[in-house]
C-alpha cells in the first residue's frame, strides 16, 4: 500500500538526513521539467543538498494549466458538499502523519521543531476553515420584494494559481488550497524553489483523499515559472506571497492578461512601546515577535519604538535577547546569501550612529549551515537602510521619540502597511494608536497580530497588491464571482411598485 504522504522522510531529529529530487505534479503524474534543469534543495541548519528540484519553464507552465483546465468542467459539476469530503480526508492524513510533516518542514527551512509543528497546525486550521464554507455561505437569499427573491451564488473562475515563498511551506499553499477546491476551481501552485517538498507532499496527500487528476497541479521552478503563470490566459486569477518587489511585479503582469491578482509582499512592522506597557507581557512577547522563525514572517516586528523612557523595558528585551541560543530557541536562516544581506544592514547602521546592543554578525549554531543571530540595534533613526527597509531576519531596530504622535508618524512614513501593534495599558491610548495606524492588521499586547480564521490576512499600502484577501472568507470571494439570481413566479395581486 501507498505511503499517503508518499516517499517516507524519516528524520525524527535535527540530524542531517537526505531526501528525494522533487518534480512536477501534471494532471496526476509526477514528471520531471522538460529541459532537465534542477536545482539544490539545502538544509539550511546544516548548509547540505537533501535532494533537486526541477526547474521549469512556460511550456511546462501551459502543460500543467491545459490538464486543470481539463479538469475543470468534472470538478465544478462535483457538489459542494462532495468537494469538501477531500478536504475532511487531507485533514485526517496530515494529522496521521504529522510527525513526518513537521520534521521534514523543519529541514527544508530551517525552523525549530516548535515553530514547525505550530506551521503545519495551522496549515490544518486553514482546511477546517475550507470544511466550514458549505455552512457559511447557505442561506444567502431573501425575499426582496412581493414574489420577488433575490439570492447569490459563489461560482468558480476556472484555472486559478498560486505562487507561494520559503518562510511557510506548508502553511501558505493552505491559505489558498482550501477556498479553490471548494469553490470548484482546479489550481496550479508554484512553491518556492528553496523549499519544495511541502508542495510534493500536499499533492500525494490530495490524490491519496481522493481529489481527481489534474484538479490540483504542482510546477516547480523560479522566475520563468512564475512569468509563465502571469502570461497563460486560462489562469483567471492568482495568489501571491513573497517580496514586495516581485509582488508589484506579479500584479502588474497578471493584470496585463485580466487576471484577478492579491499580491501579498513585503513589511515593516512597527511595534509601539509605551511607558506604562506591562512589563512581563511586553518584555518577553517583543523577541517574541521579533525573532521567532528567525524573523523570517512578514508578520515579525523589526522596528520597535520606545516613547519616553521606556529604559527598563529595553534593558530587560536586551536581556532576554542574550538568553537566546542558536540552534536551541533560534533556527537557521534560509542561505548565506540572506546572511550577508543582514550582515550589510548591521555595518551600514553602524557606521551611521546606530549602537549594536546585541550582535549576531558571525554567530554560528550547531550545523554547518546558514546562522544568523538575534540582533538588537538601538538609537536607530527612520531614515537608516536598518529603520525603514525590510531586513527579514532576527534583526530588531530601536527607535526613540518623545511623543505617540510622532512615533505614529513614522509609523505612518513608512511604504509598508502589514501590520502595527502598541504596549499599553491604558485603553484610550491602544484606541487612539490603533484608528491612526496605517496597517492592515494591528495589535494592542500582541508582537504578531495575525487574524485567526476566519478573519482575513491582509496588509496595505506596499504589503499587498490588488483588492481584498487571500485567507478566511474573503479567500472565498477572491477565488470565486458571485452570480446574483432574482426570480418572479407569478403576478402578485396586491403588487406595488417595488414588486
Amino acid at each position: 500500500m501507498a505511503h499517503p504522504t508518499g516517499p517516507k522522510f524519516s528524520a525524527t531529529s535535527y540530524d542531517f538526513e537526505s531526501y528525494i529530487d522533487c518534480p512536477n505534479l501534471i494532471g496526476g503524474e509526477w514528471t520531471m521539467a522538460t529541459d532537465g534543469g534542477e536545482m539544490p534543495i539545502v538544509n539550511p541548519r546544516h548548509g547540505a543538498v537533501m535532494g533537486n528540484v526541477t526547474m521549469s519553464d512556460a511550456g511546462d507552465v501551459d502543460r500543467a494549466v491545459a490538464a486543470a483546465k481539463a479538469a475543470f468542467p468534472g470538478w465544478r459539476a462535483t457538489p459542494m458538499k462532495e468537494r469538501v469530503q477531500v478536504l475532511y480526508r487531507l485533514k485526517q492524513i496530515m494529522e496521521d502523519n504529522l510527525e513526518e510533516l513537521i520534521w521534514l518542514l523543519s529541514h527544508e527551512n530551517g525552523k525549530l521543531y516548535g515553530e514547525s509543528r505550530g506551521e503545519v497546525l495551522k496549515g490544518i486550521e486553514c482546511i477546517e476553515m475550507g470544511i466550514s464554507i458549505p455552512n457559511m455561505i447557505a442561506g444567502g437569499q431573501l425575499d426582496v420584494s412581493r414574489g420577488v427573491n433575490c439570492r447569490v451564488v459563489y461560482e468558480p473562475l476556472g484555472v486559478c494559481a498560486g505562487i507561494t515563498p520559503f518562510n511557510f511551506p506548508t502553511m501558505v499553499p493552505l491559505w489558498m488550497i482550501p477556498q479553490v477546491l471548494v469553490a470548484g476551481n482546479t489550481f496550479v501552485l508554484k512553491p518556492s524553489e528553496k523549499v519544495p517538498y511541502g508542495a510534493v507532499k500536499l499533492g500525494h496527500m490530495l490524490k491519496e483523499a481522493g481529489l481527481p487528476d489534474g484538479v490540483f497541479n504542482i510546477v516547480q521552478g523560479g522566475r520563468a515559472a512564475v512569468e509563465g503563470l502571469c502570461a497563460n490566459p486560462d489562469i483567471k486569477a492568482i495568489g501571491f506571497v513573497g517580496s514586495t518587489r516581485v509582488a508589484k511585479i506579479v500584479y502588474e503582469r497578471g493584470a496585463e492578461s485580466t487576471k484577478r491578482v492579491v499580491a501579498l509582499g513585503g513589511a515593516k512592522n512597527h511595534l509601539i512601546l509605551v511607558n506604562d506597557a506591562n512589563f512581563e507581557l511586553s518584555t518577553t512577547n517583543i523577541p517574541a515577535s521579533a525573532f521567532g522563525c528567525a524573523g523570517q514572517r512578514c508578520m515579525a516586528a523589526s522596528a520597535l519604538v520606545v516613547v519616553g523612557d521606556c529604559q527598563k523595558h529595553v534593558d530587560e528585551i536586551v536581556r532576554v535577547t542574550q538568553q537566546i541560543k542558536l540552534g536551541e530557541t533560534l533556527g537557521a536562516v534560509i542561505d548565506d546569501e540572506a546572511v550577508a544581506r543582514m550582515t550589510r544592514y548591521i555595518d551600514e547602521a553602524e557606521k551611521l550612529g546606530a549602537k549594536v546592543l546585541v550582535d549576531g554578525r558571525g554567530k554560528k549554531g550547531p550545523g554547518a549551515g546558514s546562522w544568523f543571530g538575534p540582533t538588537i540595534l538601538d538609537n536607530v533613526s527612520p531614515d537608516m537602510p536598518a529603520g525603514c527597509e525590510e531586513i527579514f531576519g532576527p534583526v530588531l531596530s530601536i527607535i526613540r521619540v518623545d511623543s505617540l504622535d510622532e512615533a505614529l508618524r513614522i509609523e505612518n512614513a513608512n511604504p509598508y502597511g502589514n501590520a502595527s501593534a502598541i504596549f499599553t495599558s491604558d485603553g484610550e491610548t491602544a484606541r487612539y494608536a490603533v484608528e491612526r495606524m496605517s496597517a492592515g492588521m494591528c495589535g494592542v499586547n500582541i508582537g504578531v497580530p495575525v487574524p485567526r480564521e476566519p478573519f482575513a490576512f491582509g496588509g496595505w499600502n506596499d504589503s499587498k497588491y490588488g483588492h481584498g484577501d487571500l485567507t478566511g472568507f474573503d479567500g472565498l470571494r477572491f477565488w470565486t464571482r458571485p452570480r446574483k439570481v432574482t426570480t418572479k413566479w407569478a403576478r402578485q395581486s396586491d403588487q406595488t411598485w417595488m414588486g
